[in-house]
């Protein structure tokens, strides 16, 4: 089980690391600090900082398209050789040569994780361990299969599962995440589809497009 444990005010993560119940938690998940765009040097103090005050391993989080700054593979591989306690890296740049650089160099500790669905069966050809998922959270079952036999070598069967769902990959995210996601739970009878502000549900288009690929999966 993994806390999300992030923001862009170094003293305060620490705080809330420092927190964390390592009884109740195996890891914490730390986004890269958004909106501030610290320079390489000042993601790299962030994270040794959180490592050293947290009391349960750190999984770095790269997601430049919603935080504004991307953390390079010299950065990731210098915070994974420098703190025993950084232990992988959810990895959502959609930049796949700076991916297979971190996998290409990194020690046998420290695990590249995919965060990104749609990436997530070549990813793991390349030596990802496996996805923190957002299609995942409707379809457990089916992207985990697809995961393990990936995992396995199995590439054949894996891609077959893969190109079901390039179709949803790209519709969940046409309106935002998670109104992609919300939206198709709600197309699945999950849920209700409401989100909190700013945040709104997709719009009816995507709704109808998103159903139209539900049923062709059905």
């Amino acid at each position: 089980l993994v806390v999300g444990c992030g923001g862009n005010c170094t003293a305060d993560v620490v705080k809330e690391a420092e927190r964390v119940d390592s009884s109740q938690f195996d890891a914490i998940l730390s986004v890269v600090p958004y909106y501030n765009k610290p320079s390489q040097e000042g993601i790299y103090q962030h994270y040794s900082a959180i490592a050293k005050a947290s009391p349960v391993p750190v999984i770095l989080y790269n997601v430049p398209g919603r935080t504004g700054v991307n953390m390079t593979a010299d950065t990731t591989l210098r915070l994974a050789a420098d703190h025993p306690g950084i232990v992988a890296i959810k990895e959502a740049s959609g930049n796949i040569n700076q991916m297979d650089d971190i996998i290409k160099h990194k020690s046998d500790s420290f695990s590249v994780i995919s965060g990104d669905d749609g990436i997530t069966f070549p990813l793991i050809t390349l030596g990802a361990v496996g996805v923190i998922s957002v299609i995942g959270n409707a379809f457990p079952k089916e992207f985990a299969k697809m995961t393990r036999l990936a995992l396995e070598g199995d590439f054949d069967a894996a891609r077959m599962i893969h190109h079901r769902f390039t179709d949803l990959f790209s519709l969940l995210f046409v309106d935002g995440n998670p109104a992609g996601v919300k939206c198709l739970l709600h197309a699945m009878g999950f849920i209700e589809n409401e989100l909190r502000l700013p945040l709104v549900p997709t719009r009816i288009t995507t709704y109808e497009k998103i159903r139209k690929v539900l049923d062709s999966l059905n």
